[in-house]
């Protein structure tokens, strides 16, 4: 155990320790005699010392000393009672201090900084024993208070952990603490009288990974747009690396444009994140994906216990997880033995007696007369009550589900069910024929009605009855059904391929869509009597892709093929409107309707959408980008003589996405793709990166020779055109060519390769069998946070590229107000209350609108947040706060006046382009507008006006829905979208050019002068400044009143000739007022007012001030509100 540094003055007094280690700054040392025979002398002498002198010893026989080099002085830092607990911890020092400690000039300084190192392990060891930080909240109020005094964020900065460690700088280490919140990663060190703070939003991370240098043996690197920060000498490394991952991923999912992709429901809850939920998170998204169970799947238990497999006679231990609707088991060897039982087969749960063979027993009944017996469970009766209680609940669930559907069925008639069988062609009656196929669901596999007729098809053939019996016998040693044992036998059996017979069986029973599909009946055919005639996108781009499904297959040269693959693909868009249809998915379902019946083909295609492969079919196919970074490092990892001789594994990566989305049936013959199926379903994604890389290692000599991109692309599609199954690759099915032209221009004749599918399966299980589900589900938590920082990249560039050609800002000082823009938004999300929150996250990323242009879907800000930014970057003073406040406001309302209450960066930038980069007549024609309705308004003098809190009401801003068939609204088509847009863009910025002002009386004039008289304190020329507005406010005065009386002049003589004029026209025609132009020209007049507002300001000064004081002015602002409550 560490210790507290305790002084040593003579490191070997009496001689009663021995030196087994030692360095220049640590030695690892024994108490003499320990271990050896009690009859020595020496033993026995050092006992009888240890007993009068020193009983710590006794206990602690082995201890680690810091010495200073030439000092007879030490401290004691740790002790043990075993040697191998002390030489844990010399490892730890040896590996994380001592190449540090050489950096230090003055020794002494050295010492001190292991000093404090070594407490901070001690209070981390300390924190780290706690079995929450909940049960000591003392111990977790005192960090919190730290926490809160160090950094003075508001109180809703949810603190969820610390470390001790070390921050970087060069080649200087800082030693401190790491705090670790929900939305930011905070550092402080206070060592030798200098003070380091460091804030670090989440947001800005864009990338997470251990590193090891000369310096640093191991080491979390945290990686910004700007800058890169090395964190090491963590107690825990690993689990300060799992927390930072899971945090900033969390982030990002909530923050960023994050349509479509699945975050649980606690974790959007940020107030409820603690280091606890984040554990259990980690082994949640782990069971789902190891089990590949529905997202909505909460789990409840982990126990550790052995479950009885028949296969071997004996008992297998490994860790039970329960969740809503299953029991998992996982053998100690991840996928040596899985067990999967859902509830709703579960019969009953019952503690049996323990005997000290079969200690703590459970026996779970199914309704198949199956039973599964769990042994040495901890906790057995309080886990069997809450497992049995979930079982009671789902049974009563079933039951009332059961009673209802039979009372429908009482009282109308059942959907009809038909099997169709192959037709030659459409009959006379071809609109008759095609509306029934469109509403009929077919209840057999269309494989059985069409075969796909291939050289070498007999001899397939051949082998199936071999297979089924090998299956047979395997159900009968294993079990069938979703509850059968999961072994690496399966796992051989699959890669040879399943049966044609058992293929959509095994599909369902491997997916365990068959439990989706027994729990929904009857929910098939009402979603597709729901969503066939309607028209939208969706259905549209399914249209566009039905007969490119598979073309050369029978099943879809025909119209039964055709209606059933479009049911399958309209009614799942009609159940996910967030995925709707994506392009791929009509590959698949293709498939799956050849060797499933339509309604277990259309859950599988919801397994395979929603649980299997999660966000790779939403609108920017997240998942399958996040999956090809994580291949990218694979093959750094796994095959490392290619990515050394390929630098740029970016291209193997875009030609490997296809395999990823279409589960390699775009690339390779039918018969072998199907095959790449059948291994999917039993063992998930991980088949698809093991199979990838073992295509790339069969070609790394010839990728690793390649010049350019579409050599690569040409050697990878030529060799998985010749991937076949076992018989028709005797026979290739398309000549070879006869010669390949090498990079030196010589003709070699190119020998064909012939390569069996099962053989290269059984390749890739061989040599990368050891990649885990655990593993590619932390390389997915990293490589995510990677990918979604890109996007906002990708998206920020083409904002700025829109924009860039309609404001006169500088590039890099647009890129900053972005930054400054978007950070404004992201603060309400961390600490606005929740109405706040709800509100800012409905200004941004409006993307179902398809009404705005591209850069008017980014994000908004409602008033609060502007006015913060208005404060932060206005060029002029303001004279009062007050003033400044009105100001702002009226700005606010001038700029969202068309946009429901919010401003989008377009709008903020056109603005402040107008203010530092604009013309004087432009600035001039900005201020009067903000001095006439609509920006002055009548009820200015409304406290909600003035106050600098935020606002806590919702934005006024509606999702401008898809219309429906029924709407009597034409669907807008993409290019006319794309058209519209464009033209947009072009009259935007002339928009409001050759409109004329209206005129400004008498009290909006004032209101002028006012704002004028303000914009000038602490001014250099503020005197002649306050003269010269005089002056022209005079010169103005007299203008008006001159044509007010001509004006009322002139209605008085109208009047004599026409009658009198109504009351209205003359409450109108009455009032002073003054134009634009005169007020413009009255100004001109005024040299100290041109010079005024021709006066460059400094935008890019301004942003530097704005970023240094955004987050202390809104989080003093939001702590105010918080107090205020």
């Amino acid at each position: 155990m560490w210790l507290n540094p305790e002084e040593v003055l003579l490191k070997n007094a009496l001689k009663l320790w021995v030196t087994v280690r030692s360095n220049d700054f640590f030695l690892l040392q024994k108490r003499r005699g320990h271990g050896e025979s009690t009859n020595r002398i020496t033993g026995l002498l050092v006992g009888a010392l240890d007993t009068v002198l020193d009983s710590n010893a006794r206990v602690t026989p082995f201890r680690i000393l810091l010495q200073i080099p030439g000092s007879q002085i030490s401290w004691v830092i740790a002790s043990g009672a075993t040697i191998e607990e002390v030489n844990e911890h010399w490892g730890w020092l040896v590996h994380n201090l001592l190449h540090s400690l050489s950096v230090f000039e003055n020794k002494e300084d050295a010492v001190r900084f292991v000093k404090g190192k070594v407490k901070g392990l001690i209070a981390e060891e300390v924190q780290g024993r706690q079995a929450a930080q909940e049960e000591q909240p003392e111990k977790f109020r005192e960090v919190l208070l730290k926490f809160e005094l160090h950094f003075s964020l508001p109180a809703s900065e949810k603190l969820v952990t610390h470390y001790s460690c070390c921050c970087w700088k060069g080649r200087v280490p800082r030693q401190g603490f790491l705090y670790l919140s929900v939305n930011h990663m905070a550092f402080y060190s206070f060592l030798l009288g200098k003070e380091v703070k460091l804030v670090i939003p989440w947001a800005d991370v864009t990338r997470l990974e251990r590193v090891s240098t000369s310096l640093m043996t191991e080491a979390i690197r945290v990686t910004t747009r700007k800058r890169q920060r090395e964190f090491s000498m963590f107690l825990n490394l690993e689990e300060a690396f799992g927390v930072m991952g899971q945090l900033a991923d969390i982030t990002l999912r909530r923050l960023l444009d994050s349509e479509g992709l699945e975050l649980d429901r606690v974790l959007q809850q940020t107030a409820r994140i603690t280091k606890r939920i984040l554990e259990e998170q980690a082994i949640r998204e782990y069971v789902l994906a190891l089990f590949r169970l529905p997202r909505s799947e909460k789990l409840y238990e982990v126990a550790s216990c052995s479950v009885w497999t028949p296969h071997s006679r004996s008992h297998t231990a490994g860790t039970l997880y329960t969740t809503d609707g299953y029991l998992c088991f996982s053998s100690r060897e991840e996928g040596s033995c899985t067990l999967l039982i859902p509830l709703s087969e579960v019969l009953s749960i019952e503690k049996a007696e323990s005997t000290s063979p079969l200690p703590n027993p459970v026996i779970v009944s199914m309704r198949t007369k199956k039973a599964f017996q769990l042994i040495d469970l901890q906790e057995r009766d309080e886990l069997v009550e809450s497992m049995n209680s979930r079982l009671r609940a789902l049974q009563w669930k079933h039951s009332v589900f059961r009673s209802r559907r039979d009372s429908r069925r009482s009282v109308t008639s059942p959907t009809p069910y038909y099997t169709f069988y192959y037709d030659t062609g459409l009959s006379d009656e071809e609109e008759v024929e095609e509306q029934v196929l469109r509403n009929t669901v077919n209840s057999e596999a269309l494989m059985t009605a069409f075969h796909h007729s291939q050289t070498g098809d007999n001899g397939n053939k051949s082998m199936e009855p071999v297979k089924e019996r090998l299956w047979e016998d395997h159900f009968t040693e294993f079990g069938r059904g979703v509850h059968m044992f999961r072994t690496e036998k399966i796992q051989k059996l699959v890669a040879m391929g399943i049966p044609e017979s058992l293929r959509g069986e095994l599909w369902m029973t491997f997916s365990d869509a068959c439990s989706e599909l027994e729990s929904h009946q009857g929910y098939y055919a009402s979603l597709v009597q729901k969503s066939m005639g309607h028209s939208n996108l969706a259905t549209d781009e399914i249209e566009r892709d039905l007969h490119r499904s598979l073309p050369d297959h029978p099943a879809f040269q025909n119209p039964t093929g055709i209606a059933a693959l479009r049911r399958v693909l309209t009614a799942y868009a009609h159940r996910n409107p967030k995925i709707g249809y994506c392009q791929s998915m009509n590959i698949l379902a293709s498939v799956l309707l050849l060797y499933a019946k339509e309604e277990e083909a259309f859950w599988l295609l919801v397994a395979v959408c929603e649980r299997m492969l999660p966000d790779y079919f939403n609108r920017r196919v997240i998942g399958a980008q996040v999956d090809q970074s994580v291949f990218e490092e694979l093959i750094k990892e796994r095959l490392p003589e290619l990515a050394e001789q390929v630098p740029d594994l970016s291209t193997l990566s875009s030609v490997s996405l296809s395999w990823f989305l279409t589960l390699f049936l775009s690339v390779l013959p039918f018969q072998s793709a199907v095959c790449v199926v059948d291994c999917f379903f039993f063992q998930g994604i991980k088949a698809i990166f093991q199979l990838g890389l073992a295509v790339l290692d069969a070609n790394a000599a010839q990728l690793s020779a390649c010049t350019d991109d579409g050599q690569a692309l040409l050697i990878l599609t030529s060799f998985l055109d010749q991937v076949g199954n076992e018989e028709s690759d005797r026979i290739p099915s398309t000549p070879p060519p006869t010669a390949v032209e090498n990079s030196s221009g010589e003709a070699d004749v190119a020998t064909v390769r012939h390569i069996n599918i099962i053989e290269l399966i059984n390749e890739a299980l061989g040599k990368f069998g050891d990649l885990t589900v655990r593993q590619i589900e932390r390389l997915r938590c990293l490589h995510r946070i990677r990918v979604l920082q890109s996007h906002e990249d990708t998206i920020k560039e083409n904002t700025l590229r829109l924009l860039s050609t309609d404001v006169s800002i500088r590039p890099e000082d647009l890129s900053d107000l972005y930054d400054l823009f978007k950070t404004e938004h992201f603060v309400t999300l961390y600490w606005g209350g929740s109405s706040s929150a709800a509100a800012a996250e409905a200004a941004s990323w409006q993307h179902s609108d398809p009404g705005h242009s591209f850069v008017e879907r980014q994000y908004r800000l409602d008033r609060p947040q502007f006015k913060s930014l208005y404060g932060l970057l206005a060029p002029w003073p303001s004279g009062s706060s007050q003033h400044a406040d009105t100001l702002a406001n009226r700005t606010f309302i001038l700029l969202a006046q068309d946009r429901d209450n919010l401003v989008t960066f377009k709008e903020f930038a056109s603005w402040l382009d107008t203010l530092y980069c604009g013309e004087l007549n432009e600035k001039i024609r900005l201020l009067y507008r903000l001095h006439i309705p609509p920006a002055l308004t009548e009820s200015e003098d409304e406290p909600s006006l003035r106050s600098p809190l935020l606002s806590t009401n919702r934005p006024l801003y509606v999702n401008k829905e898809t219309p429906g068939p029924d709407s009597g609204e034409e669907v807008t088509d993409y290019q006319e979208q794309l058209k519209q847009m464009l033209q947009d863009l072009a009259k935007e910025k002339e928009k409001d050019a050759d409109k004329p002002l209206p005129l400004m009386n008498q009290r909006e004039f004032i209101q002028f002068c006012k704002t004028l008289y303000s914009m000038f304190h602490g001014d250099p020329e503020e005197n002649d400044l306050f003269q010269a507005i005089a002056t022209v406010t005079s010169l103005v005065l007299q203008i008006g009143e001159a044509g007010h009386r001509e004006h009322a002049k002139a209605c008085e003589e109208k009047a004599a000739g026409h009658g009198p004029p109504s009351d209205g026209a003359l409450a109108t025609d009455d009032e002073w007022t003054v134009s634009y132009a005169q007020i413009l020209a009255s100004l001109l007049t005024e040299q100290a007012l041109v010079s005024f507002f021709e006066k460059p300001a400094d935008l890019t000064a301004k942003i530097a001030q704005a970023k240094q004081n955004q987050y202390q002015q809104r989080a003093s602002l939001l702590t105010l509100q918080g107090g205020t409550r």
